[in-house]
């Protein structure tokens, strides 16, 4: 039996959840608890295996109490649901320890599911969330990347083919071979590549292919 302890500050939400929850046959809610502070008093004495977390609420909020159930009661698992899918809640819950994140419209089913999936240690996520994160992981990769060399510009479409290629470890024949030119015409395109960077060598090439590998497709 998996205990549940369900904290929302809205208590038609609460009884909602339980009424479905209750139906299935492995959950068990244990407790019920309408702000954060109030919840890490019931975890103390319960003991939940999982706590359905909502964020928005009165006195301490979902993300400080989930991160204090994360320092205190590190067996118990969280998984927060909410109305809001906010990039910075959805963020600030995961880093302080939330096992999953999902909004008040999961069908109850799939929120019995995800219940189980986290009681067991693996994370759940609904799919307009993943899709969030992923945006937010890539503007943050984006913005992470250093700024190309001037120098970068000044390379040759056929250049910046042949870099690239040099960057997965292929030799001039290779090279020859799947751009169709020969390996006369690769050697100069490397001694061209190599004195517009200022680079030494082919290892060289390789790792600034590698580090500024978006600025060349």
């Amino acid at each position: 039996m998996i205990k549940v302890l369900l904290v929302d500050d809205q208590n038609l939400i609460r009884q909602g959840l339980k009424a479905l929850l209750e139906l299935e046959a492995d959950l068990e809610i244990i407790g019920e608890a309408e702000n954060g502070e109030q919840a890490i008093n019931f975890i103390a004495q319960l003991q939940p295996d999982v706590v359905l977390m909502d964020v928005r609420m009165p006195i301490m909020d979902g993300v400080a109490a989930t991160r204090e159930i994360h320092k205190r009661f590190a067996k118990v698992k969280v998984l927060v649901l909410t109305t809001f899918d906010d990039d910075e809640y959805v963020t600030a819950a995961l880093q302080n320890g939330a096992m999953g994140y999902l909004l008040k419209d999961t069908p109850s089913e799939e929120l019995a599911v995800a219940i189980r999936a986290v009681h067991k240690g693996y994370t759940q996520l609904g799919p307009g969330i993943v899709k969030k994160l992923l945006t937010q992981f890539t503007a943050v990769t984006a913005s992470a990347l250093p700024p190309p060399p001037p120098s970068l510009a000044e390379l040759t479409p056929r250049e910046k083919d042949v870099l690239q290629l040099i960057a997965t470890g292929a030799n001039n024949r290779e090279i020859a071979q799947k751009l169709y030119i020969s390996e006369g015409t690769v050697k100069n395109h490397v001694t061209n590549i190599l004195n517009r960077l200022n680079l030494r060598d082919r290892t060289q090439a390789a790792i600034f292919a590698n580090t500024f590998s978006a600025y060349l497709n």
